[in-house]
């Protein structure tokens, strides 16, 4: 018999797992149909960092509130894994529900809890599945049961496993058909003996669900990004995963059909910092994404972008420590390397996001405070931001026109020269505000910083002046050349080739 005082939208619920047994799909489906009902709901996923095997954990929170953090018991637990079953047992509250499969042995069931087993090896035998899927679609069986008993429109599940399957219609179906199946089944053999439902309100107007990496993703593409390197570190990796999937569709050249961003997977965390570092100094909008342990890799060079006054945006979505950690476990303990990070006196630029709209808001924001005041920008995210679903006001649109800050092209350069009475240089302090202007490659004015970047070969001759490479140990052949060669000394320059892309060389002059 139902309890007379009903909980309505306002309980938690854990699902208990065996993780890679694809229950992500399923949990996430209940989220995403309580969402659809109007439901303030947040999921929490706590899982091991092995492949499969191990056991994990899925909570949802119900608040018509909208409260969005973990509570200490659970109202209700949907129990898939037996070797944690009497742990489960333990952590529910009193009047609490417990699902489990009906071939699991449990001994000494508590009292006051309600239990609904449910037939989930006779379901999947029944269903039209391959062998090969059964054991993941089998969790589709408690979003069957679970969708009885709290009243879950099946529309809405159905809804939710289109939006997952990208409207693939035979994945849809199969996972469906054993959704419908068991909800038949409960409908037909159980009876409702506990005081937990859902029912539609209006509590998500104007909210979306979103993890905070790819909230990062998208502020970072909005906020005009040209290169990301990175390299593959939990809970960082679905960042640069998020950049790959929409910029196909949100950063082509309307024109040309050309991409206007490049995303480069680096063979380590050093090789990434180096190509976004060597970005920035170039001119283009640049960013890594990392976790503490390839940020301590990354030191070194962040220094270098720092004494060098280069503009970069560093994303750690932090995990905890130390040396190598735990990768699945969130942490906020990088604030103290991450300001004193690098050797010498350094001042680094942390943000730290309060929620998963500020996430977008500093993926664009982060540029243009790197590139006014031309140093690395670090971003503090973690992974329970980075990797779960949160519930969110819709992101804003830069409300300001991209800060590329103070650069200078060939006509700015000449005027600003004139205004300065002929005093110019890359760090000098002009205006007193302790930023200097900054040409970029590509300056084709001869009072500029640099030269463009061209491909070059080793006997490349550039004019109007000659140019012979020369690097480390080699620089003494240019020397011998200059005796050799007719041109006056005076006009002569060498040329030591600094690496750019794979391709390419940025060609430096050295007066001699």
């Amino acid at each position: 018999m139902v309890n007379q005082n009903e909980v309505i939208n306002d309980f938690c619920i854990t699902f208990s797992t065996v993780n890679g047994s694809g229950s992500a799909t399923a949990n996430t489906t209940i989220m995403r149909a309580l969402f659809r009902m109007g439901i303030p709901v947040s999921g929490k996923n706590i899982f091991p960092s092995n492949i499969q095997g191990q056991p994990t954990w899925y909570t949802l929170r119900l608040s018509k509130k909208g409260y969005l953090s973990r509570v200490e018991k659970d109202d209700i637990i949907v129990a898939m894994n037996p070797s944690t079953l009497a742990r489960e047992i333990s952590y529910l509250n009193e009047g609490g529900v417990l699902l489990l499969p009906d071939d699991f042995k449990v001994s000494d069931i508590r009292q006051d809890i309600v239990v609904y087993p449910m037939p989930v090896k006779k379901l999947i035998r029944e269903a039209d599945v391959t062998p090969a899927l059964r054991d993941y679609i089998a969790n589709m069986v408690y979003v069957g049961v679970l969708s009885w008993m709290l009243g879950i429109d099946l529309e809405l599940v159905r809804s939710a496993l289109d939006f997952h399957f990208k409207s693939k219609k035979k994945a849809v179906d199969a996972n469906f058909n054993v959704i419908q199946a068991a909800f038949d089944w409960a409908t037909a053999n159980l009876t409702k003996q506990d005081h937990f439902r859902v029912e539609q309100m209006n509590g998500v107007e104007g909210m979306i669900m979103s993890d905070g990496n790819t909230a990062a993703a998208l502020g970072s593409i909005y906020g005009g990004v040209q290169l990301a390197a990175w390299y593959p570190i939990t809970p960082a990796t679905s960042l640069a995963e998020t950049l790959n999937e929409y910029l196909p569709e949100l950063r082509k050249d309307p024109q040309t059909g050309k991409d206007t961003c490049v995303v480069v997977q680096a063979e380590d965390e050093l090789a990434a910092i180096g190509m976004a570092i060597g970005a920035g100094w170039g001119g283009l909008r640049s960013m890594t994404s990392t976790s503490g342990p390839g940020l301590s890799l990354m030191s070194e060079y962040i220094g270098l972008a720092y004494y060098a006054e280069v503009p970069v945006v560093i994303w750690d979505v932090q995990r905890v420590g130390p040396s190598t950690g735990m990768p699945t476990r969130t942490a906020q303990g990088d604030l103290t390397m991450v300001n004193f990070i690098s050797h010498g006196d350094t001042q680094m630029i942390i943000l730290i996001p309060g929620s998963v709209a500020e996430c977008f808001e500093f993926g664009w924001r982060a540029f243009d405070i790197a590139e006014r005041l031309q140093t690395p920008v670090i971003v503090l995210s973690d992974l329970d931001f980075g990797m779960n679903q949160w519930l969110s006001p819709k992101f804003v649109y830069p409300d300001v026109p991209m800060d590329r800050g103070k650069v200078l092209w060939e006509d700015d350069l000449e005027a600003k020269i004139k205004e300065w009475g002929g005093n110019w240089g890359r760090y000098l302090d002009v205006d007193g505000d302790g930023i200097p202007y900054r040409t970029l490659p590509g300056n084709l004015n001869p009072k500029s910083g640099y030269l463009p970047a061209v491909p070059v070969t080793m006997n490349m001759l550039i004019t109007p002046k000659l140019l012979r490479p020369g690097s480390g140990s080699s620089i003494a052949l240019p020397e011998n050349s200059k005796r050799r060669c007719n041109i006056c000394p005076s006009q002569k320059q060498y040329a030591i080739p600094v690496p750019r892309w794979q391709f390419f060389l940025r060609v430096r002059l050295i007066p001699r």
